[in-house]
């Protein structure tokens, strides 16, 4: 009788040592989460002086240092962030749609300097054409500024007309106006042009002016070009096309949507949702999308960041979200941080940057030039 009283207080003993791990465990994993929670409440800090801080920093040094380039922006970007679509860079600098204009800053300035040009319309999309920059919103309204000029010009005024013929789906766009709704916009070196759509990709080989659908797609599709070869993201992944957008074939898949293709020396890198790790993998094929390589696993996020995420203790996790290259960099972005590559990915460094509030960061490249915008959520 005493040998059984004295088994199940060992028993209980071990249980009670039990119980209050849990709670320390359950403790510290609350503590983690109210810090982030109280870290992402905290205001940002405007700058007492004129000059605005923390939108745009420039590196021209693979990311070893960086210079604050936001000086001449609009004020309300401090807090409101970049729209998404706002902004591109080529080989002329950056170019970023915000207010009531379109401002530029030249790749090889050596101080901040931003030339703005009042924008004739409401269009908050911009992106890179051929002949010049394409502004646009979701209504498929585009205006075009030819290089060298300074008006901007109505462009694919009949696209609407047709994409609703070709495309007759019932959605909420059409219900309301009568329309498609456009996502994006992308023009080859060739000269052939892709509009996005809710449900379609519209496709046109004379400047606008007759549209045909090439591939019924979600509406999310991202177009990237390399050697005459093309990729675009999917829902399922990631779409490659041999004969000028004619004909697409999926060579990614991993049970999630396409997050971003760009093309590099050689060919493309992508980032895919993979739908098993619930994580976004990273992607690089060097023989134009034939065949692929899985880089950068050491950029993956933590076990415990990703278990902290799926009970719902922690809202955001370090995931990869933009990839570019510059030079002979490979240039990612993650939810908490730019990591650079000196050898195609298979190894991974941590820049240093300044102390930003954000949610992400958004990459745009020019040459030997990197830009990095704090994602406000925008």
């Amino acid at each position: 009788m005493k040998q059984m009283f004295y088994l199940k207080f060992k028993k209980m003993k071990r249980s009670f040592v039990f119980v209050p791990a849990i709670f320390l465990v359950l403790f510290l994993l609350n503590s983690f989460v109210l810090k982030e929670k109280e870290a992402k409440k905290k205001p940002i800090k405007e700058s007492k002086s004129s000059a605005i801080v923390n939108i745009i920093f420039k590196s021209a040094d693979g990311g070893q240092t960086w210079q604050n380039i936001s000086e001449g922006l609009p004020k309300e970007l401090q807090r409101e962030g970049v729209w998404r679509d706002g902004l591109f860079a080529n080989d002329r600098g950056l170019y970023l749609r915000a207010g009531n204009g379109v401002y530029h800053t030249e790749p090889n300035s050596t101080t901040p300097f931003w030339t703005k040009e009042i924008f004739p319309g409401e269009q908050r999309n911009i992106a890179p054409g051929k002949n010049g920059i394409l502004a646009y919103d979701f209504r498929g309204e585009f205006l075009q500024k030819i290089n060298g000029t300074n008006n901007w010009s109505p462009m694919y005024t009949n696209f609407q007309e047709q994409a609703v013929r070709i495309d007759r789906t019932m959605d909420w766009m059409y219900k309301n106006y009568k329309e498609r709704e456009v996502r994006s916009v992308f023009e080859t070196t060739g000269g052939t042009v892709f509009i996005s759509s809710n449900n379609c990709l519209f496709r046109s080989t004379n400047s606008g002016k007759t549209w045909k659908q090439v591939h019924v797609g979600d509406g999310g599709m991202k177009l990237a070009e390399s050697n005459g070869v093309l990729l675009s993201t999917s829902k399922d992944g990631i779409l490659r096309s041999t004969d000028d957008g004619q004909n697409w074939d999926s060579v990614i898949s991993e049970g999630g949507a396409g997050i971003a293709v760009e093309s590099i020396d050689g060919g493309f890198a992508a980032i895919v949702y993979n739908a098993i790790t619930q994580t976004n993998s990273l992607h690089i094929s060097l023989d134009n999308g034939k065949t692929w390589k899985t880089i950068g696993e050491e950029l993956q996020p933590s076990w415990n960041s990703l278990l902290l995420k799926k009970i719902g203790l922690l809202q955001f996790s370090s995931d990869i979200l933009s990839i570019k290259q510059m030079g002979k960099y490979l240039i990612c972005g993650r939810s908490d941080g730019i990591f650079r590559s000196s050898d195609m990915g298979k190894t991974w460094k941590r820049l240093s940057l300044p102390t930003i509030e954000n949610y992400g960061f958004n990459l745009s490249v020019s040459g030997s030039v990197i830009y990095v915008i704090p994602n406000k959520g925008c």
